[in-house]
């Protein structure tokens, strides 16, 4: 963590990449100055403000799949309007901490998830690298890094994105250094459809299932939900309904004219935890893959016309947030680093931090073609450390080119 934060372009090591090394230049995309990496099959942007990253695309020489959203407001001075963090929403988003953060915590008070959501990120490397590259993806890749100085709770946050050559995934990791006390934090990766019903969405096994135990939106304010706060669940297709009867979150989107927020906590289980969608129609699945003891539980935001005050206007359709979090709820720091029902079932919602010590926080999202038939995710499975299988309900599979050791990566 105690590298300059000076912009610097790293060289390819002698015949291992033939990767063009990326311009360290910003390019104004869909509304923000953003820095750019790619390589023949996935390219990603990063927002200098906020560090959003969006847009994505996978395959790009071949069937092209972009997956993750960009709020449509994205050129409408929204920043101005309604804050960093909503005015440049998109893709993924690393969040510290994670919730509203409407609760200060010990004279602390956050901007909804957090510095990290909203500042400018200082670019501090770029470039193409060998085996040994410093973001530790294990292979030749083409990267950047970013960092920030938390200035509320005293940090240096590091952001690494990585590309490695022959994959279609992204090797993310945030290490976090030099801060002292509980946080609680998370990715804030969004994913889009064209029309209702056309995804299918899984998570591995887990614990626990609940509906947000509190108001998500308030029709007199302009917002509305459909499902029963505060109900448990065991299954994403059986969740209970405000009005009665369940719904089925397994299948997306659905419910038009509602927002949804509930959550899911790992069972801790297996090499890596993970969460996929299923895109029938372009024979494509997105899926994540992550450490539970370091992101304990998902949060799935269901977003489909339910918003109608600025600047969501009704027009914020077929989004899903799958946010791999260490968190309680969206209710932020405060609520999250007392004692709270889901602590209380042994699943961490924050962590205590030490000044001294350097956290690394890796994750790795990726998309792989699947076959005709395919359906819900029911398991990914490593087949060796290069590689995992994805095996459907109905029992077609899908093999990923995925280096899922990296999430025991430490810095």
């Amino acid at each position: 963590m105690a590298r300059k934060a000076t912009v610097k372009a790293a060289k390819p090591a002698a015949g291992k990449s033939a990767v063009k090394a990326p311009a360290t230049k910003l390019r104004k995309i869909l509304g923000q100055e953003s820095w750019t990496i790619a390589n023949d099959e996935v390219e990603v942007s990063l927002t200098k403000r906020g560090g959003h990253m969006g847009p994505v695309s996978f395959f790009r020489n071949g069937r092209g799949f972009s997956p993750l959203s960009v709020a449509p407001w994205y050129d409408e001075n929204a920043v101005k309007a309604h804050g960093a963090m909503l005015g440049v929403l998109r893709g993924d988003f690393f969040c510290m901490p994670f919730g509203g953060n409407e609760e200060p915590l010990g004279g602390e008070k956050f901007p909804g998830h957090g510095e990290t959501a909203h500042r400018d990120w200082k670019l501090v490397r770029m470039g193409v690298t060998g085996p040994d590259c410093e973001c530790g993806c294990g292979g030749d890749c083409v990267f950047m890094t970013a960092e920030l100085d938390a200035k509320i709770r005293k940090a240096k946050v590091r952001k690494s994105i990585a590309l490695r050559k022959g994959d279609h995934a992204i090797y993310i990791h945030h290490d976090i250094g030099g801060m002292t006390g509980p946080m609680d934090y998370g990715h804030h990766a969004m994913l889009k459809w064209d029309k209702q019903g056309a995804g299918l969405i899984s998570i591995s096994k887990f614990k626990f299932g609940q509906v947000l135990p509190a108001p998500f939106e308030k029709a007199e304010e302009g917002g509305y939900q459909s499902l029963k706060q505060g109900a448990e669940f065991k299954s994403l297709d059986k969740v209970p309904l405000a009005t009665g009867g369940f719904a089925d979150l397994s299948v997306y989107p659905a419910r038009l004219g509602f927002e949804d927020l509930v959550m899911v906590c790992s069972d801790g289980k297996g090499p890596f935890a993970w969460s996929a969608a299923v895109y029938p129609g372009e024979r494509m699945a997105w899926f994540a893959l992550k450490d539970p003891k370091k992101l304990a539980s998902t949060v799935l935001w269901h977003s489909n016309r339910g918003r109608h005050y600025p600047p969501w206007n009704g027009r914020h359709a077929c989004v899903l947030g799958i946010e791999e979090v260490t968190a309680y709820f969206h209710f932020g720091i405060a609520a999250s680093a007392r004692p709270n029902p889901i602590s209380k079932k042994g699943i961490a919602t924050f962590r205590n931090f030490k000044a001294d010590e350097t956290f690394s926080v890796p994750y790795i999202m990726a998309a792989t073609p699947v076959p005709a038939g395919f359906d819900h995710v029911k398991s990914i499975d490593p087949l060796d450390d290069n590689r995992v299988r994805l095996t459907s309900k109905s029992g077609k599979k899908a093999e990923a080119k995925v280096g899922w050791q990296f999430l025991n990566f430490e810095d």
